[in-house]
């Protein structure tokens, strides 16, 4: 992962060598879009999901169920065909990433319609509590492995091969275990942790204090939980790639092995103005003092990353 250089302050420089050691979901910071020099995204040739696609929460480990239901409203947000009348929405978010498909022009493609799936709990820790990358897709494959995006959901007390030493969260791809017609069909997977007793100075700010770079005051969850609402950043960040780079030949820039995606070339960027340490001009709830920038169904509010605009070459934000 890697973040725009700026030759204005050694303190970007430092950041940004920590952020290329960063996965695409890191919690990391940028300098604002306005000081950012352009950056061409490459098309790779390869196909972007479209039609209908699935996405099928699996809950590895304990959460409570108000926490499933803050994640759980973020896909319905997301997939709802009709947006929330409140804005700035999630659905207008989401609708952002519909340029890198007005952009393949060579292809006729049908519109991408995301589905809540079926979730599935596994609350035993069926593979322990300390996982590897292949254990993350074979639990992955648990759920449907056709027009399926599997989110595999870890708990606060299971730990992730490369979690926080240089990932909050991936996403790849993986074929079926079973043929279909003779041929087995490949299915999209994302993995996000919760990082609340980990890491969260890495993968939930900017829901907690940092733990390194300007120390400005953390801001309030939306949703009361720090490392659930830190989830939804990196999930919001890692759905937006995979859509736009299912196959790592789709819209992406740099190497394959740590892209810069559709969310990941705006590291910590959620408002305009934002500035290492700072996440931007974000809405406050005059109830709570929750900082948000999105509107969900039933009445949630959401902090989601800016998307870089392959049209203008810059991030793009909500507010």
């Amino acid at each position: 992962m890697a973040s725009f250089l700026s030759s204005r302050s050694l303190l970007q420089l430092v950041l940004l060598i920590s952020i290329i050691k960063f996965s695409s979901a890191a919690r990391t910071f940028s300098v604002s879009d306005q000081s950012q020099d352009p950056l061409l995204f490459q098309y790779h040739n390869g196909p972007l999901l479209t039609g209908d696609v699935s996405i099928n929460l699996i809950w590895y480990g304990k959460f409570k169920p108000s926490q499933r239901a803050i994640v759980s409203d973020f896909i319905a947000s997301v997939s709802s065909r009709r947006p929330t009348t409140a804005e700035p929405s999630v659905a207008t978010w989401w609708k952002a990433t519909e340029k890198y498909y007005n952009l393949v022009k060579t292809k006729k493609t049908s519109p991408l319609l995301l589905s809540v799936g079926t979730p599935i709990l596994d609350e035993s820790y069926s593979l322990g509590k300390s996982l590897s990358s292949k254990q993350i897709v074979q639990l992955a494959s648990k759920g449907g492995q056709k027009r399926a995006i599997n989110v595999v959901l870890t708990s606060s007390d299971v730990a992730v091969e490369g979690f926080c030493s240089s990932k909050c969260g991936t996403h790849g791809s993986s074929l079926s275990a079973k043929q279909i017609s003779g041929k087995r069909s490949r299915f999209a997977y994302i993995w996000v942790g919760n990082s609340e007793i980990q890491c969260p100075g890495q993968c939930a700010w900017p829901f907690h204090q940092p733990i390194y770079g300007p120390q400005n005051p953390p801001l309030v969850a939306p949703n009361n939980d720090v490392g659930l609402d830190g989830m939804v950043i990196n999930l919001a960040s890692l759905l937006a790639g995979t859509a736009t780079n299912p196959f790592e030949n789709g819209y992406f820039q740099g190497p394959k092995e740590a892209p810069l995606e559709a969310a990941s070339a705006c590291p910590g960027v959620y408002g305009k103005g934002a500035y290492p340490g700072y996440a931007g001009d974000l809405l406050v709830d005059s109830t709570t003092g929750a900082s948000y920038n999105a509107h969900g169904v039933n009445g949630r509010k959401y902090v989601l990353p800016a998307l870089f605009d392959p049209s203008t070459s810059t991030c793009s934000t909500l507010i």
